[in-house]
Formats: C-alpha cells, structure tokens, sequence
C-alpha cells in the first residue's frame, strides 16, 4: 500500500508526469517540472487562470502519476524536463525511435524515460523515480528499469524549504568581538592534508563522520571512469557507501537534522 503521510523532502526539484482522467480527453499526458507537487497539481486542475498550463486547462481532472527527483538545481531538472518533452529534439535521444500510431502516448513517454536514465548526464545524478499512483505502478512498473543506484519509490511527497543555518550579522555581534574576532581553526583535506576553504569543502551525509576533503580530491578519490562528476564511492573515513549528489545536498544545507541517512543503493561491486 501507499505512504498515506506524504514524505518530506528539502530542496525538492521535480519532473513529474500527468495523465488526464477527463473522458473527453483521457489518454492525454503533461511533463512539467515543479518545487511543489502538491500545489502544482492543483493550479493544473483549477486551470490557467490559477497558474496551471494552457496545455492542461479546462481539460481536467489530472492526475500526477509519476514524479522524477533529486536533481542538485533547478537548472538540471528543467533541462531533463525538456528533453522527455522533445525526445527527437534532443541530441541525446535522437536514438530513440519515433512513436508509433498504435502507441498510446503515456507508454511512449515512460519509454523515453527509462532511456533517459540509462544515458548521461542524467545516468549519473542521485535521482529518485516515484510512482504517486498505486494503480499505476501496478500497471507501468515494467516500463522502467533505472541504474542500481536510483530507488523507485511509491506514495505522495511534499517540499520543504531548507532550514538556513543561523549567521551572526555584523550588525548584531557584540562591539568588542568585532575588535577581537575569534579565529576558526584551519580546516585540513584528509585527502590531500592542504588547507581547506569552506566553499571548495565537503562533509560526509553520515552524522557521526568527520570526513572534510576539497570537493576535487573527493571526485578524484571517488572516480572510476573518465568522468569528472562520479556516482558515488566509499567515504575515506567513515567507509559507508555514500552518492555523490547526496554529498552535494548536504553542502546545500539539506539534511541538518538527519540524525542517520542510507545511502546504500548499491553495494561495493556496483561501484
């Protein structure tokens, strides 16, 4: 059975599919990226005027089948949006043959889909397939077959602002520490034992994990392929399978409340 709480998830970034249930138009499918499934499926069904698409309004009701997510930005998920929308557009997909006249037009999109996944860049992100339709993952989940690493997950899922760590303004520091401010001890790369600077720096998504290392050193140390960005690897300190994207929304500021994450979708042999 389905999650009946929806799970939370900061820094959500989607690509969902709709399926329309109108009679009149039913068999009719959407793609569009959101950073608020619950509220967009709802401005689809009220119409353009409330914010949904020319394409879906006053064709409803809709229903939000399938959502991909974990891209690291708006940026990447937009652009995946746009190639499952224009697969023959795409240079990456122009492999894909064309749809058929006796193909139903979701099964076409669910087959560009799983291609996707197969190939880069989108092969490599940390990327979650979530079936928000019970009956529908009952009757499409062969349709798609993602990497090892990806999880195919079921239920409703809701976004969740990432909670910004508490700075001290300049303004608000009392007088005498601005005279005399505390120095931070120097940050040292276990990797490369050089100085770290913050933004060049990353953490384990493991609590109790004290890895630091320069994002470059960790992508090196990660790397099993000529790729610059790896999937994933085995933490230098802590040893626990971790994805690299996960590494990355960490430094996003995700996951500070995590008291433990399991990061292991794929075993050492995977890697």
């Amino acid at each position: 059975m389905m999650e009946e709480e929806p799970e939370v998830i900061e820094h959500f970034c989607g690509v969902y599919l709709l399926y329309c249930m109108n009679p009149k138009y039913k068999g009719r499918t959407y793609i569009g990226y959101t950073v608020d499934p619950k509220r967009r499926i709802k401005q689809h069904n009220a119409g353009k005027k409330h914010g949904g698409a020319w394409k879906t309004s006053n064709r409803g009701p809709w229903n939000m089948v399938l959502i991909i997510h974990g891209f690291p930005n708006s940026t990447s998920a937009l652009r995946f949006e746009w190639a499952w929308q224009h697969p023959h557009m795409s240079r990456r997909l122009k492999h894909i043959p064309k749809k058929k006249s006796s193909q139903k037009k979701f099964d076409f999109c669910l087959t560009v889909l799983s291609e996707m996944l197969k190939i880069g860049p989108w092969c490599r992100l940390p990327l979650t397939i979530r079936w928000m339709d019970y009956e529908f993952s009952k009757n499409y989940h062969k349709y798609i077959s993602p990497p090892l690493h990806m999880p195919i997950c079921y239920g409703k899922v809701t976004s969740s602002k990432v909670k910004q760590m508490q700075r001290t303004k300049e303004n608000n520091v009392p007088s005498q520490e601005l005279y005399f401010p505390v120095e931070k001890p120097l940050m040292l790369c276990v990797l490369c034992n050089l100085i770290l600077i913050e933004k060049d720096s990353v953490i384990c998504v493991k609590p109790k994990c004290l890895l630091t290392a320069h994002l470059i050193c960790l992508a090196k140390e990660f790397g099993v392929d000529e790729m610059i960005l790896p999937i994933g690897g085995t933490c230098p300190s802590c040893k626990s399978n971790v994805l690299w994207g996960d590494l990355i929304r960490k430094k996003n500021g995700c996951y500070q409340n995590l008291e433990e994450i399991n990061s292991d979708f794929f075993s050492d042999s995977d890697l």
